[in-house]
């Protein structure tokens, strides 16, 4: 057990420190804004490009990975969606916040650094494909779904703008542009290759200090039931999703890309989940969510990295 402390301890270290310094002034929240805009617009992107631009083609298509992430996420999200809706009377913006919260996990800022330490360099890969997913598919779905007692026509033009909008997002040109490099096996100069090294190495330290220092101040009085809720289907409904999946339906040879999987799904929410949720007004709830579950997550990731020992899944 100690040996798995010994991968998650500097995790939940990073993120206790970024949010003791912040709580105690050393650093204002609003900081966490600006460096969090580094960490995806500059850090992660450089980290992705250069970890698939060094990987050869037939290691980065992973075809298998891609759909049963994607059918664990699309069924962990259809029943967040029957049970807010069908179950609790939920509205259609609310109930894409459970879904939300129960099927988008921080694959950047907490998985990339998880995977990393316990698996190796496959976590740059891996960080690939699961945004793939996530922006391409999860996102958008919900993003529409909660437009949708507004009219058909609004649901579509959210769904429109959401696609449109990933043209702009730097983490997809670094997957991209990795993936070209990768393909025609280009090579950057040494010197811009040490660069964008410089870039990437900054991803996984300062992402865990973002979201320590964006805890500070979250509350969950008076959101318990539903907080616990949407924090059970995240760290414990998605990751059995995905062991499912891989038992029954799609299963992947490769043992670091299987454990990878269930790894990802047991991640807490992505820190833009408040965000997201705002237009809304379910920021609150999300933001109660989000400290709880990775809180929580502590427990989650450990039991899986036990399991992953112990059970070998």
């Amino acid at each position: 057990m100690f040996d798995i402390l010994a991968i998650t301890a500097p995790i939940y270290v990073a993120i206790v420190l970024g949010y003791g310094l912040t709580r105690w002034g050393v650093f204002q929240k609003s900081d966490m804004r600006g460096f969090g805009t580094f960490v995806i617009k500059v850090s992660l992107p450089a980290m992705l490009f250069n970890a698939l631009s060094n990987t050869q083609v037939k290691e980065i298509f992973q075809p298998t990975y891609l759909a049963a992430y994607a059918l664990a996420s699309l069924v962990t999200l259809a029943l967040a969606l029957a049970w807010s809706m069908k179950f609790k009377g939920e509205s259609f913006s609310l109930s894409s916040c459970y879904a939300m919260g129960m099927s988008c996990p921080n694959s950047g800022f907490v998985g990339y650094p998880v995977v990393f330490l316990s698996l190796g360099s496959i976590a740059g890969v891996v960080l690939a494909l699961n945004m793939i997913v996530e922006l391409f598919l999860i996102i958008p779905i919900l993003m529409a779904w909660a437009d949708a007692q507004e009219g058909k026509n609004s649901a579509v033009q959210v769904l429109w703008q959401t696609l449109k909008g990933m043209l702009k997002n730097t983490l997809l040109w670094g997957i991209v542009l990795g993936f070209l490099f990768s393909w025609f096996e280009i090579q950057l100069p040494q010197s811009l290759n040490r660069s964008v090294t410089l870039f990437a190495q900054a991803s996984g330290a300062l992402s865990l200090f973002v979201i320590g220092g964006s805890l500070v101040g979250l509350s969950v009085q008076g959101m318990g039931p539903r907080v616990f809720q949407i924090a059970f289907g995240k760290l414990i409904l998605h990751p059995i999703l995905m062991v499912a999946v891989l038992l029954w339906l799609l299963p992947i040879s490769d043992p670091l890309l299987r454990a990878a999987a269930i790894l990802s799904c047991a991640m807490p929410m992505f820190g833009i989940y408040p965000i997201l949720t705002q237009k809304h007004g379910h920021e609150g709830l999300s933001a109660a969510a989000l400290l709880v579950t990775t809180m929580a997550s502590f427990f989650s990731l450990n039991g899986v990295l036990w399991l992953r020992k112990t059970q070998s899944i």
